[in-house]
C-alpha cells in the first residue's frame, strides 16, 4: 500500500488556541466528571465522589499504567525516535481477547495528578518523541485537557495522537477539536451483536461510525512530514478476527463509501487468543493466512490503497 506525499506542517493544532482558551476548555470539560456522560455508556455517576464508579471504574484523577517511547506503532506514528505513549488504565470496553488486559480489564496502573500527567508529556518531549500518543484515553478526556493546558504553559509543543477503540461520543470528540492532531481509532465490528458478545458494548456500530465521521471532519486525510511522520489526519485501524467475527467487509465498505477510499488504513494480522479468548472456541486460534488475504482482496476491490499492512505470522 502506498503512503501519502510528505508535506510541510510544523505546529500542532492547539497552537491556534491561546493559553486562556485551553484552560477554559479544560475546566469546562472537567466539570463533566460530575455527571459523567463522556462515553456512550452515559453512566451519569459523579466521578469526584470517589464512591460509585461507572463502567470504566475510574475516578476524576488520571490513572496511567506506563509512559515511554514506543517503536511498535505504525511507521508514521513511531518514526525513528519513537512515539511518546501514555497508556491509561481501564477501558470503556470489555474485549474478551484484549492483548493489554492487565491494563484495560484488571486495572494495572496508579493514580496521578494533572501536574504529573503534564510532566510525563514534557519528559517524553525531552526524550525526543515525535508525538504524545494517548492510548485508551476516552474516559480521561477532561484530565488530558487539564494536563495539556499545564504542559503547554511549560513549553510542550508536540502533536497529539488520540489512540482509541473507536467507542466514542461525538460530543466528547468535539471537546478535542483543534487540539488532537492525529486520530488513531479502531473499527472493531460491523455487527452490534458481535460487539456486545465479545466486547460487551452497546450500539458499538452506530457510535463508532459517527465517531469516525467526526474525526475525519476535524482532521481530514493523513498528512506526513518530509521524513514520513504523521502530523495531522485520520488513520483507522482494523484487526482481522478469526471466523470473520469482526465483519471486515462491511466495515471496509463503510469506510470506502461513507468516508473515503483514500483514508489511510492499518490492517492488522496480530490477533492471538489472549485473556479469555483461549476458552472461547471461535476465538481460540490465530487468524489463518487465507482470512487475512481475503480482507486484503476486499480492500483492493474497494479501491483502498493507502495505509499499512502487517506481515502475517502464524503464532
Amino acid at each position: 500500500m502506498r503512503k501519502s506525499e510528505g508535506v510541510s506542517w510544523d505546529k500542532p493544532s492547539y497552537y491556534n488556541f491561546s493559553l486562556n482558551h485551553l484552560h477554559q476548555r479544560a475546566e469546562e470539560a472537567y466539570e463533566g466528571y460530575r455527571n459523567c456522560r463522556i462515553c456512550p455508556w452515559n453512566c451519569s455517576v459523579n466521578r469526584f465522589s470517589g464512591k460509585k464508579k461507572g463502567v470504566c471504574r475510574s475516578g476524576a484523577s488520571p490513572m496511567v499504567s506506563s509512559y515511554n517511547l514506543h517503536f511498535g506503532e505504525e511507521p508514521p506514528i513511531s518514526g525513528r525516535r519513537g512515539s511518546g505513549t501514555i497508556f491509561f488504565t481501564n477501558c470503556t470496553l470489555r474485549c474478551v481477547y484484549c492483548q493489554n488486559f492487565p491494563i484495560s480489564q484488571i486495572g494495572a496502573g496508579k493514580v496521578y495528578t494533572h501536574q504529573e500527567l503534564a510532566g510525563m508529556m514534557l519528559y517524553l518531549q525531552q526524550r525526543g518523541a515525535h508525538n504524545i500518543n494517548f492510548v485508551t484515553p476516552t474516559h480521561f478526556v477532561p484530565s488530558i485537557l487539564m494536563a495539556l493546558s499545564l504542559a503547554v504553559e511549560k513549553g510542550f509543543r508536540l502533536p497529539i495522537v488520540y489512540n482509541t477503540s473507536g467507542y466514542e461520543k461525538v460530543e466528547t470528540l468535539r471537546l478535542l477539536e483543534g487540539i488532537v492532531d492525529v486520530y488513531l481509532p479502531d473499527i472493531k465490528y460491523s455487527s452490534d451483536e458481535m460487539a456486545k458478545k465479545y466486547s460487551r458494548a452497546k450500539d458499538y456500530v452506530k457510535h463508532n461510525r459517527q465517531a469516525l465521521k467526526e474525526m475525519f471532519r476535524q482532521v481530514g486525510f493523513l498528512k506526513l512530514s518530509g521524513e514520513g511522520i504523521a502530523l495531522r489526519g485520520l488513520l483507522i485501524r482494523h484487526l482481522v478476527l478469526p471466523n470473520d467475527i469482526a465483519g471486515s467487509e462491511e466495515s471496509l465498505k463503510f469506510i470506502a463509501k461513507e468516508i473515503s477510499p483514500d483514508v489511510h488504513i492499518s490492517l492488522m494480522s496480530q490477533y492471538f487468543p489472549a485473556y479469555r479468548a483461549r476458552n472461547i472456541e471461535e476465538l481460540s486460534r490465530p487468524i489463518l493466512p487465507e482470512e487475512y488475504e481475503r480482507v486484503l482482496m476486499i480492500m483492493d476491490q474497494l479501491g483502498i490503497k493507502r495505509g499499512w499492512i502487517q506481515e502475517y505470522n502464524l503464532l
